[in-house]
């Protein structure tokens, strides 16, 4: 079967890498994919949210099967024009995808249907978000109603800091009109789980959990991004956790999108903070995430591209969906300076993959025939072994075995998860 695969991120060369292990697939087209995924599918210089170019692609080229897998081009409305094209498509619709596309419908959402999350107001002036700011208490947690790369939450330690955030997002508009409503929401302490799951819109099938580490220094330190390393699973989510989390969170979510005329079938992400008082949403993805997705693929062992199309079809409920019992990491090398200013264009050199490692390219180009560094997250370092120890030895080996002028990565991801393995 051709297959087109729509992105260009180390998420995207994860899937693809999975979906090349099926032995119904034939080909792969990545739209536009980066020059780090060219051993693994067919290039095609159609961006992410060229929807109509999609479409017409799809058509003249006979693709028997499509994956959107960034946020934009899902809340844009790809799965739908590609789906009204007669192209089977995995990927929520454009009315389900507004779960992640806004984070004020997500509110409402869980408020009508009693799914547990933090206490929020929402704002859509600047004048009314500060004078609560004045009082709110500390720290405070700002977010951007709409989509903003991952970066769009602020934690504000300090009333000055929470004013600051707001007026960028609001009067300065950093991140364009997502910040033109803001969420400002109570502060939640706990271990934080991410956990992906497939759904046809009535049967959920969650994946193996993961621990994502967002800030950008050693320490959980630095400026949110989009992600500086993961692994799986998570030491924190117990079976008893997850048998909570399908009942009142999971089933609930997948159950009040349906009732609402807004079936959710794709990857749905649940990001979840463990409170004192039980497990509570702090955010939904409509889509698989980055780059939860380079740990968590790496022990299906299940055939993906059979699973996605269970959830185009709605037969989820016949398919097996298996995850190894092995640990993963993934850690993330990035160009000094991620996610502010950067320099791009610096040589790769790539060792051979080890026979349970993987590199997933996220940002990189071609120039003068040679691979060059395309952009803040270059690429993924991921190992799978028996123990999460030598899981995250392995992938810094991997790392550390990779060359390219001003390289930076965490030298402490999976470091907590290790410390809650030892508390168990």
């Amino acid at each position: 079967m051709k297959l087109m695969v729509i992105g260009g991120g180390g998420r995207e060369h994860a899937i693809i890498r999975a979906l090349k292990k099926s032995p119904r697939v034939d080909t792969i087209y990545a739209l536009p994919g980066n020059a780090g995924m060219e051993g693994d599918a067919i290039l095609v210089p159609i961006g992410a949210k060229d929807i109509p170019a999609q479409v017409d692609f799809a058509k003249s080229h006979g693709i028997d099967f499509a994956v959107v897998a960034p946020d934009d081009p899902l809340v844009l409305g790809a799965v739908d024009a590609l789906t009204e094209a007669g192209i089977p498509c995995f990927g929520p619709k454009k009315n389900a995808a507004m779960i992640e596309g806004s984070k004020v419908f997500a509110k409402d959402l869980m408020a009508r249907h009693h799914i547990p999350t933090a206490a929020c107001r929402v704002f859509e002036t600047l004048p009314e978000a500060l004078a609560y700011a004045e009082t709110a208490p500390l720290p405070q947690v700002i977010k951007a109603d709409g989509l903003a790369l991952g970066k769009g939450v602020i934690i504000a330690e300090t009333r000055e800091d929470a004013k600051k955030a707001l007026h960028e997002m609001m009067a300065d508009k950093i991140f364009g009109e997502s910040g033109s409503k803001v969420v400002m929401e109570e502060f939640l302490t706990g271990p934080e789980v991410s956990v992906l799951a497939f759904t046809d819109g009535k049967t959920i099938r969650p994946m193996v959990s993961s621990m994502d580490h967002k800030r950008a220094h050693d320490g959980d330190t630095g400026l949110n991004t989009g992600g500086m390393g993961t692994v799986a699973p998570n030491p924190y989510y117990t079976p008893e956790i997850a048998k909570t989390c399908m009942e009142t969170i999971f089933r609930p979510t997948i159950d009040a999108m349906a009732k609402e005329g807004r079936p959710f079938a794709g990857c749905l992400y649940f990001g979840l903070m463990l409170t004192p008082q039980g497990p509570k949403v702090i955010e939904y993805n409509c889509r698989f995430g980055d780059p939860e997705t380079q740990v968590v693929l790496p022990l299906l062992e299940s055939d993906l591209f059979t699973i996605l199309e269970a959830c185009a079809k709605g037969t989820l409920d016949q398919v097996d969906v298996k995850f190894s019992d092995k640990h993963a990491c993934c850690v993330i090398l990035a160009s000094d300076g991620y996610p502010s200013h950067y320099e791009k264009g610096f040589p790769i050199t790539l060792p051979k993959e080890p026979e349970h490692g993987y590199i997933y390219i996220a940002g990189a180009a071609r120039k003068d025939g040679q691979l060059v560094t395309g952009g803040g997250r270059v690429l993924g370092a991921v190992a799978v072994a028996d123990t999460l120890q030598e899981a995250i030895d392995q992938a810094y080996a991997l790392a550390d075995s990779i060359q390219f002028e001003n390289a930076y990565c965490r030298r402490d991801i999976g470091k907590r998860a290790l410390a809650a393995g030892k508390e168990q």
